[in-house]
């Protein structure tokens, strides 16, 4: 029976090794990054261990294969787009000055880091893997989501087309600006953010209006109302 040093001694050991191989892993993910943004999105494995400075052999001790590195990158990827957007938003006050700043914040990450963005979202092997963008559409949609429940709930109407409007925001937007990289910006970032963020608050300030017309919003209020 091993002794209660023997345990504490051996399991100090592997929490040692468990936070070394974390902090490694998360190096060369960086480093296969620095790749990416350096040699474009087509890079492979050699390129990517020859940047890191190791061989690939080593590579694969922290990744079991190429995809598992490729996931990891697309799940960096999509923390640098949540540490662009969210001091963004948090930093302007009025509701149109937010989706603004969300927008803007969104289209000046993807044009300064292209190769990256190129990479995550043609790679097949980061595709098959739904929650690396997943986490990211959440977080962004959640925080319109409020600002549009808060405009619906003010007008006395039921919120709930307030997440679905959102995701449809995001994806939208999304679209829209992987359309701009590919056409290698044919405007300038500035209009463009303009153009979706007015086309977008229209939507938003047409919540009024949606409440007054027959068979508009305060129709499912209603209704919602009366099933209770």
């Amino acid at each position: 029976m091993k002794s209660e040093e023997t345990v504490v001694n051996t399991d100090g050991r592997r929490g040692r090794w468990a936070g070394h191989r974390e902090q490694r892993r998360a190096e060369l993910t960086e480093a296969a990054i620095g790749a990416i943004r350096q040699l474009g999105p087509e890079v492979g494995m050699d390129a990517i261990a020859a940047h890191a400075g190791v061989s690939k052999p080593v590579l694969y001790r922290y990744f079991a294969d190429k995809s598992e590195l490729w996931l990891a990158v697309g799940q960096r990827s999509g923390e640098l787009v949540l540490d662009a957007i969210v001091p963004a938003v948090a930093a302007v006050r009025e509701e149109r000055d937010a989706v603004g700043a969300a927008i803007d914040a969104y289209l000046a990450h993807i044009a300064a880091d292209t190769n990256l963005y190129q990479f995550v979202v043609h790679q097949p092997d980061i595709a098959r893997h739904r929650d690396v963008v997943a986490d990211v559409v959440d977080t962004v949609a959640s925080g319109l989501a409020r600002i549009f429940g808060d405009r619906l709930r003010a007008r006395g109407l039921d919120s709930g087309a307030a997440l679905p409007w959102a995701y449809g925001v995001v994806g939208y937007v999304q679209a829209v600006g992987d359309w701009w990289l590919r056409q290698q910006q044919p405007i300038s970032r500035d209009a463009l953010g303009e153009y979706l963020t007015t086309f977008l608050w229209s939507g938003v300030s047409g919540i009024r209006h949606a409440a007054d017309v027959p068979g508009g919003l305060a129709a499912y209020q209603e209704g919602s109302t009366s099933d209770r």
